[in-house]
């Protein structure tokens, strides 16, 4: 790390203007350029480290976000590449979440049968109701309750950084739901395939139940493809009928902010653009054949833009600030967490 640090403070602080505002129109390329660079690195551990032993549990976004607060909290992040920072962190977590839509088609939905559907549909909303519900009673930061009421609910540190988008919360925040989601995701992806023997669970069952319930696409993939191969092909479908079901919570959102917002005026549109255009991603990869090794690049396009808008995150997460949040948005994860499990097994079993 200390070799990165020392690159980006080489980069002469002269060649970028004062002028770096978030509220600027134009891109200012030389002043964004330092901060890239340095997420870039970042990025670049973190895919590395996957494949150190025991890591390879860990998707590289995770990573990204633990190796991004290491470097600020110990080396700190230069000035300078701040711009950069804050273009990774938005622009091109926005356009990532565009190229999702390549990773699903409608077909693939209609493939897990209506009452797949449904149960991925309504283990959905009862998680976010139950999150945002309990999140109000215990006292967690509205927005923070958010956050990880999306994880939860959908799909993880994606739909942390989309809900984000319109919530508008603190860094801290989306890096805190990052973490806990994550924690608990990991604890799903080990622990679920243990338990379908004792729960009676044939591979269907088993994939849907996996698929409706774990927080991160590949730590559903990890525990679905442990109990087998058709296990791991319906676990994957309905976890990405759950990543379709992104867009229209995002929009809801975007309405419920605009709602409570004062000035109707100055509120985000309740349609952001990047979910429109997620949508039309979806509904294209769902008419045309695209070639595999199209679809390829994209989803590797996507994880390593997602990966960098991460560690953008965690350059700018204050250890301190994360802490004075206290327990109380954890034990908000883990009650999530324990819900959309036996709901969805509920579910699953009874159905």
């Amino acid at each position: 790390m200390s070799s990165v640090s020392h690159f980006a403070n080489d980069i002469p602080k002269s060649a970028f203007p004062a002028d770096q505002t978030q509220g600027r129109k134009s891109l200012n390329w030389n002043g964004i350029v330092p901060g890239v660079v340095l997420v870039a690195m970042i990025t670049g551990v973190a895919f590395s480290a996957r494949n150190v032993s025991g890591f390879a549990l860990f998707s590289p976004m995770i990573l990204a976000v633990v190796a991004g607060m290491i470097y600020a909290n110990v080396l700190g992040t230069p000035a300078h590449a701040k711009a950069g920072i804050a273009f990774s962190q938005r622009r091109l977590l926005r356009f990532a979440i565009v190229l999702l839509g390549f990773q699903l088609t409608l077909g693939q939905v209609v493939s897990i049968g209506a009452g797949g559907v449904g149960i991925v549909a309504a283990t959905l909303g009862a998680t976010f109701i139950f999150t945002i519900t309990l999140g109000r009673l215990i006292g967690v930061d509205a927005k923070l309750a958010q956050l990880i009421a999306a994880g939860t609910s959908i799909c993880g540190a994606s739909a942390i950084v989309a809900t984000n988008i319109v919530t508008d919360a603190r860094d801290e925040d989306v890096t805190y739901a990052v973490a806990s989601i994550t924690l608990f995701g990991t604890v799903a992806m080990l622990g679920f395939p243990l338990m379908a023997p004792m729960l009676g669970l044939d591979q269907h069952a088993f994939g849907l139940w996996a698929g409706a319930s774990i927080h991160e696409v590949a730590q559903v993939i990890g525990a679905g493809f442990q109990n087998g191969t058709q296990s791991g092909e319906i676990a994957t479908v309905a976890k990405l009928t759950r990543v379709a079901m992104l867009a229209p919570m995002v929009i809801a959102l975007g309405l419920m902010a605009r709602r409570k917002s004062s000035d109707h005026s100055a509120a985000r549109p309740p349609m952001p653009w990047f979910v429109a255009a997620f949508v039309a991603i979806v509904a294209l990869n769902s008419l045309v054949t695209v070639p595999a090794e199209v679809k390829s690049a994209m989803a590797l396009a996507t994880t390593i833009m997602l990966t960098m808008g991460l560690a953008a995150m965690g350059l700018q997460a204050d250890i301190s600030q994360l802490r004075s949040r206290g327990l109380r948005p954890l034990a908000l994860a883990f009650s999530a967490f324990l819900f959309i499990g036996c709901f969805s097994l509920m579910l699953v079993k009874f159905a």
